[in-house]
């Protein structure tokens, strides 16, 4: 049912269950409370300090004709990273008041109106008239808008900070400056108008708070027209950007995973508030697709960096997992949705497990530094950065943790649904009265949580609490993860005032429907115990191996916790014992799980396995890659055959790499000894001279001493035919004497082979190093996946 209100005399409808907002719920407990505090004391901070540094807000001041120069930053969408501090500077404001980023947030926004156009448009980009304009935006508005203009995705995320900024101060600053964009857009745009569709979604959520705020129906008929827009047959339909069908004929997730997920969420916007019922059938089959198929067990969604894209179904590496922050915030968005729509704990479930995991590895536990891809594996490359190019992951978090509070409980009338499990006080209207909602838990380390409600008197309405999934022995909806065979079945115990409480279960929750008194209390215990969860067998990266939950928390084995900070070679047996241990002095307190294991090395010219025995310890999932880069996995091989040994350290493993590349992180890839399936293969980390083309370039071993060395063997990347790689049009091979480079005396040709080694033989040579040199072919870029020396 889609509830209907009357607001101003009109009646309006909207989503059936509310969420309470979050200035209405103070947390207060040791997980999630010190969180949002480093995000408001470091993160916001620091963000602003940075959008100032990296010229984007001289981008504003140059549209207005304040800075006289010829500069721009580098991509269109760089006003949004603003507009979203913005945002979150705003939600922050509502939690905590600080007059100095009150006024500060004025001066920007006043320099934000200033880049405004007379009617409404804003994009600094075309304002700024630069001498070389961005190739993106085109030669007039809108005109590449369905290519990667962002000009309404810019639009969308000043929306979204402008009510923000409203709602927290009262101002009408940013909101008047937003209204004027958004009535040049029903202006210009709608059937028998400018008939295109938003290139990168997100201005569909924008117009729908717009409408929420300002009761103007043109801005949801705008939302809805951007959405009925997309299909096939435009030079830029397809599934990367999701319009490559209608909306309501899409029943799987395809493409650029924060594209998709941020239309999903629209969709269902526009749904709760028009009751268009073809809209719900389509997310609800999407929602199955992503739930039963393609989901990491972190909740992170996109399996593929090529388009930052869903992948096939069951597509789900690891290592080149791209599971982008962005993504991750996304679908806690589209899932909070389908709650408020369905009333069904299990998207709860799902928004739990991003919320815990996949959201929460997004940024370092000092605030300052942050990840765009999350992936569930890695030798040691990946690392958060202080900043990127592409800021949006940065950005978006900084937006998102201040709101997280209003996540926790949802209304319908006098029904009041606790969503999470987070220390809080909150004061919450129902028709029948006023509620305070007090919660005391050690979530998630812990699984017992007292509610205590308090309504002004007496008073009768059904309270709903959630009882997670993984409660129940059931890690996601649907059956994608499992828990391993012969894990038992957990006990749930609810107590009202210390005796069994009467409930029934409805949608995924326990119900406890009565006429409630001051200080009634709930005492709900979950039993957090590890669980050892598998995936589907056709999900191919996960054979062999098993991934350990405690609670809503997923873990993973990290190289400083465990013997010659090496994880990809451990094996633990599925049976082994796992022990939970808090260690408060331990990446800002944590519960860690010990277990015996056992790890596998090689030796040189032997193919027996050294095998020795080890305890194993693994850590929550967000709160890895704090101690420096170094080796991850989430799964854990219980089979040899899952686990890479430690390899025999050889000429080229001992080397010091150096390259015309400048990712440094990438020159790892050459001597890792990870073998690769063929030249496509990026499920592990690859070499890669890319955008390059038509160049010379280089890559050079320096040996740990002095070798007499015979023989050398590359085996190239290849992504074609979808990707820039290709093998190279030559190469060739020069030994250091002295301080010159000569060339080596090969009896074959150098082979550019795909999907093997290609050998090279020589006449024997004593050096300190070894240096190859390649020619680029003219359309292509090259790569490598692994080069070897004997």
């Amino acid at each position: 049912m889609i509830r209907h209100t009357s607001a101003g005399g009109q009646l309006k409808q909207d989503y059936p269950i509310q969420p309470v907002p979050f200035t209405q719920v103070h947390v207060s407990d040791n997980f999630w409370a010190p969180k949002i505090k480093v995000n408001a004391e470091v993160s916001i901070p620091y963000t602003l300090e940075q959008c100032r540094k990296t010229g984007r807000i001289d981008n504003f001041l140059r549209a207005a004709g304040k800075l006289q120069d010829d500069k721009m930053t580098e991509y269109t969408f760089d006003d949004t990273d603003l507009y979203k501090v913005i945002e979150g500077a705003s939600y922050s404001l509502q939690v905590k008041k600080n007059p100095e980023l009150d006024k500060y947030l004025d001066t920007l926004i006043a320099i934000i109106g200033a880049a405004q156009e007379k009617d409404g448009y804003l994009y600094t980009f075309r304002t700024m008239k630069t001498t070389h304009p961005h190739e993106w935006m085109g030669t007039k508005r809108w005109e590449k808008e369905e290519d990667l203009s962002h000009e309404l995705y810019n639009s969308g995320h000043l929306f979204e900070a402008a009510v923000a900024h409203y709602q927290a101060t009262g101002k009408r600053s940013l909101l008047d400056i937003a209204i004027k964009n958004a009535d040049l857009l029903v202006s210009v745009f709608g059937f028998g108008k400018e008939e295109r569709f938003p290139g990168h979604q997100i201005v569909e959520t924008g117009l729908t708070r717009m409408y929420r705020v300002t009761g103007k129906k043109e801005y949801l008929d705008l939302a809805k027209f951007f959405l009925d827009v997309r299909g096939p047959g435009k030079p830029n339909s397809g599934e990367y950007n999701q319009s490559y069908k209608k909306v309501t004929e899409q029943h799987e997730a395809v493409g650029h995973a924060v594209r998709a997920a941020y239309m999903y969420t629209g969709m269902a916007d526009v749904a709760a508030l028009t009751g268009n019922q073809q809209y719900l059938s389509a997310i609800d089959d999407i929602w199955h697709d992503v739930v039963d198929r393609k989901l990491y067990i972190t909740g992170g969604i996109g399996a593929t960096g090529n388009g930052e894209a869903f992948g096939h179904a069951y597509e789900l590496p690891n290592m080149s997992a791209y599971a982008e922050t962005c993504a991750a915030i996304a679908n806690v968005y589209w899932n909070s949705r389908m709650f408020l729509l369905h009333g069904d704990a299990k998207y709860i479930d799902v928004m739990e497990r991003t919320l815990y995991n996949g959201l929460l590895s997004g940024v370092s536990l000092s605030g300052d530094h942050f990840f765009y891809p999350n992936p569930l594996a890695s030798m040691g490359q990946h690392q958060r950065s202080a900043w990127f190019g592409c800021a949006c992951c940065i950005s978006n978090m900084t937006r998102f943790l201040p709101s997280m509070p209003g996540y926790i409980y949802g209304q319908n009338a006098n029904h009041l649904y606790v969503n999470l499990f987070v220390g809080n006080t909150a004061e919450i209207t129902l028709p029948v009265g006023k509620v305070k909602v007090t919660q005391r838990t050690n979530y998630p380390w812990d699984g017992r949580t007292d509610i205590t409600v308090a309504p002004d008197k007496a008073t009768a309405f059904a309270l709903h609490v959630r009882i997670p999934g993984w409660a129940q022995n059931k890690p996601v909806p649907g059956e994608l993860y499992f828990d391993a065979p012969g894990t038992p079945q957990k006990k749930i115990s609810i107590l009202l005032n210390g005796q069994p409480a009467q409930y029934r279960m409805e949608k995924g929750y326990a119900v406890l429907d009565r006429t409630w008194k001051t200080n009634d209390k709930v005492s709900l215990d979950f039993p957090v115990e590890v669980q050892k969860v598998m995936a589907d067998s056709l999900v191919e990266a996960d054979k062999g191996r098993f991934a350990l939950q405690r609670g809503p928390l997923m873990y993973c084995l990290e190289a400083p916790d465990n013997k010659d900070a090496t994880v990809q070679n451990i094996i633990v047996d599925k049976n082994a014992p796992v022990h939970a241990v808090y260690k408060p002095s331990l990446l800002n307190g944590v519960m860690a799980l010990e277990m015996k294991g056992m790890s596998a090395s090689r030796q040189l010219n032997s193919q027996t396995l050294v095998k020795s025995a080890q305890t194993v310890t693994a850590i929550p999932y967000y709160a890895w890659a704090n101690r420096g880069p170094g080796e991850m996995t989430v799964w854990i091989p219980f089979e040899e055959a899952a686990a890479r040994p430690k390899p025999a350290p050889t000429i080229a493993s001992k080397s010091k790499v150096s390259a015309s590349a400048p990712n440094k992180k990438m020159y790892m890839a050459l001597n890792d000894q990870f073998e690769p399936r063929d030249s496509k293969d990026n499920s592990t980390l690859y070499f890669h001279w890319w955008p390059k083309q038509g160049t010379a370039e280089w890559v050079q071993y320096d040996f740990d001493q002095e070798y007499t060395i015979s023989s050398s063997s590359v085996y190239w990347y290849d992504d074609g035919p979808f990707g820039g790689c290709r093998v190279p049009a030559s190469w060739k091979l020069y030994y250091k004497k002295g301080n010159e480079w000569i060339p080596v005396q090969n009896a074959g040709s150098y082979g550019t082979a795909k999907d093997q080694y290609n050998v090279v033989r020589f006449d024997p040579v004593k050096t300190t190093a070894l240096k190859m040199e390649v020619q680029l072919s003219s359309e292509n870029s090259s790569g490598i996946q692994e080069w070897m020396v004997k």
